[in-house]
This record gives C-alpha cells, sequence and structure tokens, in this order.
C-alpha cells in the first residue's frame, strides 16, 4: 500500500481520515499562506484554496516519498474573503456579521507524488446563518471555546455549530474541510486503500 501524508493540522480532517479507516502520517507545511494570499489577483476563490493546497503538499513532498495530500477553505461573504479568526472577539464579529446572510465555504484539495501535482479537486458550498439572538451567540461563544478559531466560519458545524444554520447546500465532509468521497476514490486510484 502507499502511504498517505496528510499536510494539514485540521484536527476535523484528521478525525475524518480516521473515522473512515484511512491510516494517515500528519506533517505540517509551513508554507506561509498569508503571502500567497496577499499575492493573489482575484478570481474563483476556489482557485486561492487550490494554490494553498498546492503550495502545502508541494512543501511536504520534498524529501518524503508516498502521497501527499493537502486541502484548504476559503470563506466568501458579499464579496469580500475571510481566514479563520484569530480570536474569540474576532469570531463573535464574523458571526455576527453571517447573522441572516449566506455565504460559501470554498474547498480546494490537492494531491501531489514525487512533487508533481496527480489530482485537484475543488468544491463549493453555500450556507445560510439563521437571524439567531444575542443570548444564543454568548451561549454558543462559551459553549464553543477553542473551536472557533479552527474553522474559516468560527463554527464547528459538526456540533453545536449546526444550530446556526437555516439552510445548508453542500456536501458535509467539505463544509468541515475534507470532501470525502472524491478523496476516497483518489485514494483507491492511487493504491492507498483497497479496491
Amino acid at each position: 500500500m502507499t502511504r498517505l501524508i496528510l499536510a494539514s493540522g485540521s484536527e476535523i480532517r484528521q478525525q475524518i481520515l480516521r473515522n473512515a479507516g484511512i491510516g494517515f502520517d500528519v506533517q505540517m507545511s509551513g508554507v506561509d499562506e498569508d503571502a500567497i494570499k496577499q499575492k493573489w489577483s482575484g478570481g474563483d476563490p476556489a482557485d486561492l484554496a487550490l494554490q494553498l493546497a498546492e503550495a502545502k503538499a508541494g512543501a511536504v513532498s520534498k524529501g518524503n516519498e508516498g502521497l501527499i495530500l493537502a486541502a484548504d477553505q476559503i470563506l466568501s461573504l458579499e464579496g469580500r474573503l475571510y481566514d479563520k479568526a484569530k480570536s474569540t472577539d474576532e469570531a463573535r464579529d464574523r458571526l455576527l456579521m453571517l447573522r441572516g446572510k449566506p455565504h460559501t465555504l470554498h474547498s480546494g484539495l490537492v494531491a501531489v507524488r514525487n512533487g508533481q501535482t496527480i489530482w485537484r479537486h475543488k468544491q463549493d458550498s453555500h450556507l445560510s446563518v439563521r437571524e439567531f439572538t444575542d443570548s444564543f451567540l454568548d451561549q454558543y461563544l462559551t459553549s464553543a471555546g477553542d473551536e472557533l478559531t479552527k474553522s474559516v466560519g468560527a463554527y464547528a458545524y459538526e456540533g453545536f455549530g449546526a444550530q446556526l444554520f437555516e439552510h445548508v447546500d453542500g456536501d458535509y465532509y467539505a463544509i468541515l474541510g475534507l470532501p470525502l468521497l472524491p478523496v476516497l476514490s483518489l485514494l483507491r486510484d492511487e493504491g492507498v486503500i483497497p479496491v
């Protein structure tokens, strides 16, 4: 079997793979994501997510054999792009900005083998946040804790964060940051898991 390396420190991405019975190693890329974002000239936000994922996978592939998988996610709201919140206060502001509005999560995944990109996948998920009350928000912020700074939307959709939404059009795993079915197909094709 081919060795899989996940070029991501995301706990939820790791959990998705573990729950699907996938064996893998984790290696952080050390890529300066902010530098890539600053050079981005605009266009489809999913292409930026792909560019970030490709940079991470490429960095990890140096000196590593096997299949390197990297992913990234960008949130767009009313024409602006957002990263993960850096603090609880920023997460609160983000959720207030999202309240009562639709937004899009743009996922980009890239696989690299022997320094060559062999697979790219992008997928959009459309989410509508409900008009939650300030008291609900306070309760959510207290409950979510560290989860607030682990996703671009400052929500943990796999848990209590699901209560933030009134409508979702997208794959559950893509919303969490790792569209599982396309990844499983890739892993079968590349000899990481049995056909």
